[in-house]
């Protein structure tokens, strides 16, 4: 079965292999990559953050094991006045529930995306495909080209 995030991948011609878990798996990055046997680090985070003041919602990409810095993240959104977006803004922005939010094909013309610079250095990315217990291994430079997304320091602290 060919799931939206799939058929956008056909469409533009991206290479990628799509790979299924139990939906019994527990929620969250690394247990998707412990048992499709790939490091954590791999495992792409999708989180949806959103700007206080213009309610703009932008995508930020990470590693499983990664966390972003307040101070980076706002520089590359542009403002110091950014949340985490509620879940219920989160359904109404990219059409899928938190867990299971695919990094591509969903995203309106001009919405921003921000991928994690050191994500670049590896051979292999996984992503959810829109739905729990399907992810999308991918190429970091194809995640790049599916999902528009600006590669950007996000996790490395910088004086």
């Amino acid at each position: 079965m060919k799931l939206p995030a799939h058929l956008h991948l056909d469409q533009h011609n991206i290479p990628y292999e799509a790979k299924s878990f139990s939906p019994e798996t527990e929620k969250g990055a690394a247990n998707v990559a412990n048992v499709l046997g790939f490091p954590e680090r791999q495992a792409v985070k999708t989180l949806v953050f959103q700007v206080v003041d213009t309610g703009e919602c932008v995508l930020v990409m990470l590693g499983g094991d990664q966390n972003a810095v307040s101070g980076n993240l706002k520089k590359a959104i542009g403002s110091r006045n950014i949340q985490m977006a509620p879940p219920e803004r989160v359904k109404e922005v990219t059409g899928y529930i938190i867990g299971s939010i695919p990094a591509f094909g969903w995203q309106p013309e001009g919405f921003r995306s921000f991928l994690e610079a050191t994500l670049m250095d590896e051979p292999m990315l996984g992503t959810g495909a829109g739905q729990w217990g399907e992810e999308i291994m991918i190429t970091p430079e194809n995640l790049v080209k599916a999902s528009g997304a600006t590669v950007v320091n996000l996790t490395v602290k910088v004086n």
